[in-house]
C-alpha cells in the first residue's frame, strides 16, 4: 500500500494551487478543523459502513466543522470522500500547512512546558525563539509536566530543549562516564 504521505501530496499541492487565489489562512484553518472531524474513530466507523454514501459521510462532517466551508475545501472534501481517501485527510491538512507555511516564510512550532504560560510570557518566548531560529514561529503551547521546568521547542526536525529534565539527564551521562 502507497505511503500516506505520498496520497496526501497530490491533493495537498491541488489544494494549494486553488486556494492560493484567496484566502490561504481561511483554508488552513477549515482544512485543520475536517481533518479533525476526519480523524475522529466514530466518523470512521460511520464512513466504513458499506451503507454509508458519500453525501451522507459530507453532511456528517460539514456538519460537525459548522463554519460553511470554502468552495475549495468543499471540492477537497467531496474528492476525498469519493476517491476513498477520508484517512489520508489529516496527513493532507499538514501538508497543506506546510506549503503555506513555507510561501509565507512561516514555521510552524510547538513549545512543550512543564507550566501553562500566559501571553505575556509567550510573547517574550516567542521574540527569542524566531531570533533563535532566525525566522517567523506560529507557536502552540502543550504542557508536559514531566519536564520539570523549563522549555522544549520543536521546530520542524530541529529541537532546543532548555528543560530541567534534559539538564538532568545531561549531568547524569557527564557522572557515569
Amino acid at each position: 500500500m502507497a505511503e500516506l504521505a505520498t496520497i496526501a501530496r497530490p491533493y495537498a499541492e491541488a489544494l494549494f494551487q486553488v486556494a492560493s487565489h484567496g484566502d490561504l489562512r481561511q483554508a488552513v484553518e477549515q482544512l485543520d478543523g475536517v481533518a479533525a472531524t476526519a480523524a475522529d474513530p466514530q466518523l470512521r466507523s460511520f464512513a466504513d459502513r458499506p451503507k454509508a454514501n458519500a453525501q451522507e459521510v459530507f453532511d456528517v462532517i460539514a456538519g460537525v466543522v459548522r463554519t460553511p466551508l470554502a468552495d475549495s475545501v468543499r471540492n477537497l472534501l467531496v474528492t476525498v470522500i469519493d476517491n476513498g481517501r477520508l484517512s489520508a485527510l489529516p496527513e493532507i491538512a499538514l501538508q497543506f500547512r506546510a506549503l503555506v507555511n513555507e510561501r509565507s516564510g512561516v514555521s510552524d512550532a510547538t513549545v512543550y512546558s512543564a507550566f501553562p504560560i500566559d501571553a505575556a510570557q509567550m510573547d517574550a518566548v516567542l521574540g527569542a525563539l524566531e531570533r533563535r531560529f532566525g525566522r517567523k514561529l506560529n507557536a502552540r503551547v502543550e504542557v508536559e509536566p514531566a519536564l520539570i521546568g523549563g522549555i522544549c521547542v520543536v521546530v520542524g526536525d530541529e529541537v532546543l530543549d532548555t528543560s530541567v529534565k534534559a539538564r538532568l539527564e545531561q549531568m547524569k551521562a557527564a557522572l557515569t562516564a
